[in-house]
């Protein structure tokens, strides 16, 4: 396969698995009950030591899509001694204005891989670092030709991980995982520094907002003793009063991947259909979880990333954007519901793999550096699921709004594949 992308149209097709019809399966109650109005759901944390080629680093986008960050890696020349190596700093892009471009944000000393980096609202970039048997957080933002550093405080924990960025982009959270309970640390917007806001029984991981307000979280959660893994909503207002979430069987493992709140649609993993498998259903809905056949593709792993919003009332409607990941290396899945087609597309060369946000009207925005563009979003238009196949990209040399401010080589445009090439099988009717 090959990944390419262009840079002023959208991101050529490669092509569509058409489903065969979905697995449904009713729990002991309502499926997906309406809670109190390798899958991690925040920054990747990876990265390769100094001198060593770089892996994909942390990268976080803000749940509007305005503002991401990262830890980027730069070579370091050689010192007195003739040893050259590398380092890495944290890198601030801008994605909201008319051009994307990035601000690097380094320090007196380059960072460590596993620090987190999260962007808040204001453009200021937290970062999560271990230091010792402690976790210091500290607020980063540009300052002239420099980097200006606000510490916030340290949380005393054995493990510390960033929760998503709220929806309003104004806090941050993070979890502190135990044997038998995990404490939910508001790091970033109280007034006092990082502060324990709930304490909820049981190991808890994951992480997903339910609501604009950034008040109910859910959370995958495993209770002391082991047994199966459940995701539950957690109301931060109402100190961490938790209510169930995902039932689909009594001994499955059912985790919450995204939501949306506008729709409510629920984007789920669970292996209550014998193995684990993508499914979808709707907040509040006692309708049973689905389990679409297109989402299970032969000998790759899909992972959704970013779900439509503004599609109030008509979750079935609403386009998912997917990681594809296989031999060939990683590119994009689009689906809806309704449609019951997961047409799978080219990504841009340097893509932030599992990363991208969409537009209220189905324009998905990827952040992609490579080595001609520093800072870019390819802009990618949610395919039709109609009888006559996919969409035709817009043509290379329309303008999108969206170029990257570094000078960029033009890149090849990806042939669609005729849908006509692909026999078209099973009934378009609603998922």
């Amino acid at each position: 396969m090959t990944v390419c992308a262009s840079e002023n149209g959208t991101v050529g097709a490669i092509g569509a698995a058409e489903d065969h019809g979905d697995a449904a399966l009713d729990g002991s109650g309502p499926t997906v009950p309406g809670a109190p109005d390798d899958r991690p759901r925040g920054a990747d944390g990876g990265g390769a030591p100094p001198g060593a080629a770089p892996a994909t680093p942390a990268f976080t986008l803000a749940a509007d899509g305005s503002y991401a960050a990262r830890l980027a890696f730069a070579e370091v020349a050689a010192d007195e001694s003739g040893v050259a190596g590398g380092a890495w700093f944290v890198e601030r892009w801008t994605l909201d204005g008319p051009e994307p471009y990035a601000v690097p944000l380094p320090l007196d000393q380059p960072e460590e891989p596993d620090s987190e980096v999260l962007p808040l609202a204001d453009g200021r970039v937290l970062i999560r670092r271990r230091v010792a048997d402690r976790h210091a957080v500290s607020l980063l933002y540009p300052t002239g030709p420099g980097t200006g550093e606000l510490p916030l405080g340290a949380v005393e924990c054995a493990e510390l991980t960033l929760l998503p960025p709220t929806p309003d982009g104004a806090s941050a959270y993070a979890l502190s995982a135990g044997a038998h309970s995990t404490c939910v640390w508001l790091v970033a917007g109280g007034g006092h520094g990082p502060e324990p806001v709930a304490e909820v029984p049981g190991r808890c991981s994951g992480g997903v907002w339910l609501d604009r307000a950034g008040r109910l979280l859910a959370l995958d959660r495993q209770m002391p003793g082991g047994g199966p893994v459940k995701a539950v909503a957690v109301d931060l207002e109402r100190g961490g009063e938790v209510t169930p979430l995902l039932q689909i069987a009594p001994d499955s493992n059912d985790r919450l991947l995204l939501a949306d709140p506008d729709s409510g649609l629920l984007l789920i993993r669970s292996d209550a259909p014998g193995h684990d498998r993508l499914g979808w259903g709707v907040l509040g809905s006692c309708l049973p979880v689905r389990f679409p056949e297109c989402l299970r593709p032969a000998d790759v792993a899909v992972t959704p990333f970013a779900v439509q919003p503004g599609q109030v009332l008509t979750p079935e409607s609403c386009a998912v954007a997917l990681r594809i990941d296989g031999a060939a290396g990683s590119w994009v899945g689009v689906w809806r519901p309704a449609g019951r087609r997961l047409h799978q597309l080219a990504a841009p060369q340097g893509w932030q793999a599992g990363r991208g946000a969409w537009t209220r009207d189905g324009v998905l925005r990827l952040p992609y550096a490579d080595g001609n563009v520093s800072c870019g979003v390819a802009l990618l238009e949610a395919p039709a699921d109609d009888a006559y196949g996919v969409r035709p990209p817009a043509e290379p040399g329309a303008e999108s709004g969206m170029q990257p401010s570094a000078a960029a080589a033009p890149l090849p445009v990806c042939k669609p594949i005729p849908l006509g090439q692909a026999p078209l099988t099973g009934r378009m009717v609603p998922g």
